[in-house]
């Protein structure tokens, strides 16, 4: 299937991707998990959790193989790979304006809103970031790498968590301070809200801007600022640093596809954590 494995599409520390063709014509995505990755339960959690999920922005898990001490899962192939490559790219090799920029964030809240509120089971992602998000031959985003995953029932609100989850400067708070609130399926709403702050400034252009001493001139349009301030009105919603003052992200997509005069600015958000540990504990 993929060929002696010649095209790499990528790698990470669960192993590498690469490339390849099912019999009949399709192209598939195969992620070869390394040794420590494909023991046990990171395997187990990522075949079943995306076994279960049929959504537009969810990868399609196409099947898994299983031989000796090798693990591979065989997922959808995204020629436009992951998101990264186009909120980082310094060559901009995909152009996107604002609109399509919005359009790929309401896709990934609609996925991730589904992951948590139109299952059988809650999936809780832990890993929401733009390495994760994949995009198709019409930059439809859909979630993939589900190797950190939790399923739990509905009516589960709280979790108990054994050791931290996720990627720094994307993980939630509360998964690294334990008195702000109890670990729920808001952490990835967390994520969300840095992700989309991240797809609205694309920090490596502006980085190079910069760098070359030249002025940042951004050519908007009157729509164009609407989509900007509504994107950062929802993330600033979405990086409150108590859990509860998040919204659910059903009602992100609600925000989202909504008019921006119904939206109301949320509180500021607090950049350093020991502010809110003294607060805590005065209040004590």
């Amino acid at each position: 299937m993929a060929r002696g494995f010649k095209l790499k599409l990528g790698a990470g520390a669960y192993g590498s991707v690469f490339k390849g063709n099912l019999c009949s014509g399709p192209s598939v995505a195969i992620k070869m998990l390394s040794e420590s990755k494909g023991k046990g339960q990171d395997f187990i959690n990522e075949v079943a959790t995306i076994g279960r999920i049929h959504h537009l922005n969810v990868v399609q898990l196409i099947g898994f193989c299983v031989e000796g001490s090798k693990r591979a899962i065989v997922y959808e192939f995204m020629p436009n790979g992951s998101l990264d490559k186009i909120i980082f790219s310094k060559e901009g090799s995909i152009s996107i304006n604002y609109k399509r920029i919005f359009e790929i964030s309401v896709g990934i809240a609609r996925g991730i809103a589904y992951l948590h509120h139109g299952c059988e089971m809650k999936i809780l992602h832990f890993d929401i970031k733009p390495h994760n998000i994949l995009l198709d031959e019409n930059l439809t985003p859909k979630i993939s790498d589900f190797g950190l995953a939790k399923l739990y029932p509905v009516e589960n609100s709280i979790i108990t968590m054994t050791k931290e989850r996720g990627t720094n400067g994307y993980m939630a708070p509360e998964l690294s301070y334990n008195n702000i609130g109890g670990v729920s399926y808001k952490a990835d709403v967390y994520s969300f809200g840095m992700l989309l702050m991240e797809m609205i400034y694309c920090p490596h252009w502006i980085y190079d801007q910069l760098g070359k001493e030249q002025e940042i001139e951004i050519d908007v349009t009157k729509e164009d600022m609407e989509i900007v301030k509504k994107m950062i009105i929802v993330s600033l919603w979405c990086i409150q640093w108590k859990p509860d003052d998040r919204p659910a992200m059903n009602k992100v997509v609600e925000m989202l596809e909504g008019d921006i005069e119904s939206l109301n600015m949320p509180p500021k958000p607090i950049i350093f954590p020991h502010e809110t540990i003294a607060e805590n504990q005065r209040n004590n």
